[in-house]
């Protein structure tokens, strides 16, 4: 068995729906999947003895899900005043609408065709509900609508896509651009070095203990990434599909669509840089 402290984040163990902090409360969503791990994490974000409460990320459009949140939340003794995006991906997205429906509750998102209501969301917003603090951090490069949101009561980072509890993302190319993705794990680590952000409550996966160690590694693995794909381009291999078999051969076929994107969103990068 490994030793959780020994992986990159420290990841907290087995994901389970539940208090991950004193203000948040994870909603496992049931859709497992190879790109989604065990499944959407939605998040229930709320100040202590408030009673309105925060939804970050529905998931899927799924009613018994979307129900259920609604359940633990009124379990609590809240009710849903608030949705949140942090991009418009099914698997976090898909169920907005209907939530809204049940909850009678705006969406917020970056994206206009993803929001209910007149406000969105940008850089340097501040979500304040019964209390409860979201600072809004932009990190596009997964999507190029992809958000973060701190949590600083909590010393956390709600990070969606941006940062998984486990394993690494993708570059949704031609959506998502690595630069802007390089520079948003950038920005992340600023707030577990200025800000005092040291737990990452992601998308998917387990929570992170070691937001900076998550960061730092992400930073290193893109870094190892983008050296193999320019070596393999130097070696005579050119399209995607070539890059992704030789480069990706440790990881599972299934995933190799999505590793292609990550390809081709690197190709790019080099190519701008006249690196290839």
């Amino acid at each position: 068995m490994s030793d959780a402290a020994a992986l990159p984040g420290q990841p907290r163990g087995l994901v389970t729906s539940g208090p991950a902090t004193e203000r948040a409360v994870n909603v496992l969503a049931p859709n497992p999947s190879a790109m989604t791990l065990d499944g959407t994490n939605t998040w229930l974000l709320s100040e202590p003895g408030s009673d309105r409460a925060v939804v970050v990320d529905p998931g899927p459009r799924d009613e018994g899900h979307l129900r259920r949140v609604i359940a633990i939340a009124e379990q609590l003794g809240k009710r849903v005043a608030l949705t949140l995006l942090t991009h418009g991906h099914p698997d976090h997205a898909e169920g907005a609408g209907l939530f809204a429906e049940l909850t009678g509750t705006p969406v917020r998102a970056l994206d206009p065709a993803l929001r209910l209501g007149d406000e969105g969301l940008g850089a340097g917003d501040v979500v304040a509900v019964g209390g409860l603090e979201l600072r809004v951090v932009p990190t596009p490069g997964h999507t190029s609508d992809s958000l973060s949101f701190h949590l600083p009561a909590d010393g956390a980072v709600l990070t969606g896509d941006t940062i998984l509890g486990r394993g690494t993302t993708m570059v949704a190319h031609p959506d998502g651009r690595l630069g802007d993705y390089l520079d948003s794990l950038r920005r992340l680590r600023s707030l577990t070095v200025d800000d005092g952000v040291h737990t990452v409550l992601p998308g998917h996966g387990p929570v992170l203990e070691d937001a900076q160690g998550a960061v730092e590694f992400y930073l290193a693995h893109r870094a190892s990434r983008l050296a193999q794909v320019e070596t393999a381009v130097e070696n005579g291999l050119r399209t995607s599909a070539e890059v992704v078999a030789h480069v990706y051969a440790d990881v599972d076929r299934s995933l190799w669509p999505a590793a292609e994107l990550s390809v081709r969103a690197q190709l790019e990068y080099l190519k701008g840089r006249g690196l290839v």
